[in-house]
C-alpha cells in the first residue's frame, strides 16, 4: 500500500485548483467535477470538500484561481517592456489564452448560478504601466499621449472582447461576414490598435 503523502492545507488546496484547472481546460466547466478533481489528485472526494466546501464553492475558487494565474502572467509581460516600449502583443496574448482555457465558460456558469464578480482594478497595473509607457515614448516624439481614462476604455473593451471571445466569438464575426479564421487577425487587430492609442496624437 501506497504511504499517504502529507501535504499542507495551502498546497493541498493549490494542487486541487490546478487539476480543476487542467479539467476546465480539456472540457469546460461540465468537467470539473468533484470526482474528476480527486482522481486527478490522488485524493478523496472529502479531501476535496473538505477544502473547498461545495461544487460552486470550488468553481468560485477556481475562477479566483485563474484572475490571479492572470495578474502573474501579466506582471511577467509586463516585466518584459522597457520605460518606453510596450509590447501590447504579450499582453493581448496572455487575456487571451487565459480565456480560451475554459474560463469564459467558467465565469458564465457561475453567473447563472447567481454569482457576482463585486471586484475591481485587476488590470489598473497593466492600465497604469500602459499609460506610463505611452507618456515616455511621446515625451520623445513630441506627440501627445492618451490620456489615463482612454488606455483604460481600451484596455477594458480589449479586455470584454478577449472574455466573450471563446462563447459568442464565432457568432460576432459571421455577424460582420468575417470566416472562423479571422479570429487571430482580430487578435492582431487588438495589438495594433493598442499600438496606435500608445503612440498618441499629433
Amino acid at each position: 500500500m501506497a504511504a499517504r503523502v502529507r501535504r499542507t492545507p495551502d498546497e493541498a488546496k493549490r494542487l486541487i485548483l490546478e487539476a480543476a484547472a487542467g479539467l476546465l481546460a480539456a472540457g469546460g466547466p461540465a468537467a470539473v467535477r468533484v470526482r474528476a478533481v480527486a482522481a486527478e489528485v490522488g485524493v478523496s472526494d472529502a479531501a476535496v470538500n473538505h477544502h473547498f466546501g461545495t461544487h460552486e464553492q470550488l468553481l468560485s475558487a477556481l475562477l479566483r484561481f485563474g484572475g490571479s494565474k492572470l495578474k502573474s502572467e501579466l506582471r511577467t509581460a509586463l516585466g518584459g517592456w522597457s520605460d518606453e516600449a510596450a509590447d501590447p502583443a504579450g499582453l493581448v496574448r496572455v487575456l487571451s489564452a487565459l480565456y480560451a482555457d475554459g474560463f469564459a465558460e467558467l465565469a458564465l456558469a457561475l453567473r447563472q448560478l447567481g454569482w457576482r464578480d463585486t471586484g475591481s482594478g485587476m488590470l489598473d497595473e497593466v492600465v497604469d504601466r500602459l499609460h506610463t509607457t505611452a507618456r515616455a515614448a511621446c515625451a520623445t516624439t513630441g506627440r501627445t499621449a492618451p490620456s489615463r481614462e482612454t488606455v483604460q476604455l481600451t484596455v477594458a473593451a480589449l479586455h470584454q472582447a478577449v472574455a466573450t471571445e471563446p462563447l459568442f466569438g464565432d457568432e460576432f464575426r459571421r455577424s460582420a461576414g468575417l470566416d472562423a479564421g479571422a479570429r487571430d487577425r482580430l487578435l492582431d487587430w487588438w495589438t495594433e490598435t493598442l499600438r496606435s492609442i500608445l503612440a498618441g496624437t499629433d
